[in-house]
């Protein structure tokens, strides 16, 4: 759930300055393999509309996401006439239907070791509002903070250890959805390096709360399996370097991920992309 919300994020323009142009950008990562299109539209001088889409790959820990479709999109209402600095809202959603999963399992016995891989399918959804404060200090730099709150879902289709030789402990997991919610505290500075070279660098503080796995397994010889998730804190962070090649076209190396405790854990996502303005 949360490495979907980061990946989510980047096509939200996490990475950029709250108050800019119109744009649409190409993007490729690693750390996971993601691409994909993203791009903002001002639909009147104090709304704007982000949206994207993008197909990813990525695994961490025992579960391997083999194909997962992302698109989100948001409405952001900055009161832009209210001069350099002033408040602004975000509202929007984060959508990841159609996603085939792999989860692997292994344990020990006396007779020797168990590894099991099974696959089904999975679908993350997730939407957001946000309030923050942003603040035009000069013509190059742009600072906000914000605070963030998420409802977060993943529903995991039922299936079954595979059938293997020695698997006493067989294992049947049922449909079910694990939920969280999240409030983020953060803030952003995006700075003109001379007249081609821009920057941002963004991070967050994260708490999670609420949250409940409704994940149940039947396991041979132990019964049901109930398992519980605790509520945790990290932080994720950001940044970008862009470039600009000509007018209105920018060339954009940029890395997102997280730093905390299992089972979020620090990651990393680092990719290039092509923006063009208009």
């Amino acid at each position: 759930m949360i490495t979907n919300q980061v990946l989510g994020s980047v096509l939200l323009g996490v990475n950029e300055q709250i108050n800019c142009s119109d744009c649409i950008s190409t993007f490729g990562s690693v750390g996971s393999f993601t691409a994909g299109v993203h791009g903002r539209k001002e639909l009147t001088n104090n709304l704007a509309l982000l949206a994207g889409l993008a197909y990813t790959q990525y695994s961490e820990g025992g579960y391997h996401v083999t194909s997962a479709p992302i698109g989100a999109f948001a409405l952001r209402y900055d009161f832009a006439d209210w001069g350099s600095s002033r408040p602004f809202f975000d509202i929007g959603t984060i959508l990841s239907p159609f996603e085939k999963v792999r989860y692997s399992r292994s344990y020990v016995t006396s007779l020797g070791a168990v590894s099991l891989d099974s696959s089904t399918n999975s679908s993350d959804y997730a939407v957001y509002g946000r309030a923050g404060w942003i603040s035009r200090l000069s013509p190059r730099d742009e600072v906000a903070g914000s605070i963030e709150l998420w409802q977060l879902w993943q529903r995991v289709a039922g299936y079954s250890d595979p059938m293997v030789a020695f698997n006493p402990f067989n294992a049947s997991i049922a449909t079910g959805t694990d939920r969280t919610s999240l409030v983020k505290l953060g803030g952003q500075w995006t700075h003109l390096f001379g007249s081609s070279v821009e920057g941002n660098i963004n991070g967050a503080f994260v708490q999670s709360f609420a949250t409940h796995s409704g994940i149940v397994a039947t396991v041979t010889g132990d019964g049901l399996v109930v398992p519980t998730i605790g509520n945790q804190n990290w932080f994720e962070y950001g940044g970008r370097l862009g470039f600009r090649i000509t007018k209105g076209w920018v060339a954009d190396l940029f890395v997102n991920g997280t730093l905390g405790p299992q089972p979020v854990g620090n990651t990393i996502h680092g990719g290039v992309g092509l923006r063009i303005n208009y």
